[in-house]
């Protein structure tokens, strides 16, 4: 019987962390979480009993680096991990094998791993690529996923599952320098915006300030704003709306490795 399960995420429009909780919940035991999405003061951290399960959303087919560098600080000595990578419906690409090496770096022990999708940071009604996802369906994966780990670590615990993705990994996209504007008539200086973003790069004072060459254009502020205030206006966002709404408009289906 799992006693307690790790929950380490990195989950900007939360997500990644919908689906970790529901697998989490298959899992059974007693759930802590480690929420690194926000920055903080991250003492260093070694996870000694139970499982852990990683999630990270996947930006243009890997791990952000932003996650990456908090996630390094949490490690352990042989303990079982889940690895689940949250995509927007296009492809996770390298993401999981990303991960997979990262935790075992860290001592970790990677015996499932899972791709999910969730809406993409660039959907809007307009352009409704993998709106309102992870939805009922998903989220019931989830959960049986966790249920499928909890029998796989009671009948064979040691197994390695084969996980989708390329080594070396392909090559990555660099952000920055784009960073969603605000719409001052709508803005209400609540503060929200700068609450709820990861690399804590808005300022908020009789105006919102961002520092758009350490955006690392999540969304988060776009997606938690009660005044819609926030929106990007950049002509590169728009191709890519228009590009996934092209090509990524079909439902997809989550991925297992087990």
């Amino acid at each position: 019987m799992i006693e307690t399960a790790h929950l380490v995420y990195f989950s900007p429009t939360g997500t990644t962390r919908q689906i970790v909780t529901r697998i989490v919940a298959g899992l059974g035991g007693k759930a802590v979480h480690h929420d690194l999405t926000l920055p903080q003061e991250q003492p260093r951290l070694v996870l000694s009993e139970g499982i852990a399960v990683f999630g990270i959303p996947v930006y243009a087919g890997r791990v952000p680096e932003l996650c990456l560098e908090r996630f390094r600080e949490i490690t352990a000595r042989g303990l079982p991990a889940v690895l689940v990578a949250l995509y927007g419906n296009r492809a996770f690409e390298d993401a999981l094998v990303e991960l997979r090496d990262i935790v075992s770096e860290q001592g970790f022990r990677v015996i499932a791993a899972g791709a999910f999708i969730g809406e993409h940071s660039y959907a809007t009604p307009d352009f409704p690529v993998a709106l309102s996802r992870p939805d009922h369906q998903d989220l019931d994966q989830a959960f049986q996923f966790g249920r499928q780990i909890a029998d796989k670590l009671a009948a064979a615990p040691d197994a390695v599952p084969r996980i989708a993705g390329n080594v070396p990994y392909r090559d990555r996209v660099q952000f920055g320098g784009i960073a969603p504007d605000t719409l001052a008539a709508s803005c209400t200086l609540c503060k929200i915006c700068a609450q709820v973003c990861p690399p804590g790069v808005i300022s908020v004072d009789d105006r919102v300030q961002t520092r758009a060459d350490d955006c690392i254009m999540c969304c988060a502020c776009v997606k938690n704003c009660p005044t819609q205030a926030r929106i990007f206006t950049a002509s590169y966002i728009q191709d890519r709306r228009e590009l996934l709404m092209k090509n990524c408009s079909s439902r997809k289906e989550p991925q297992l490795f087990l």
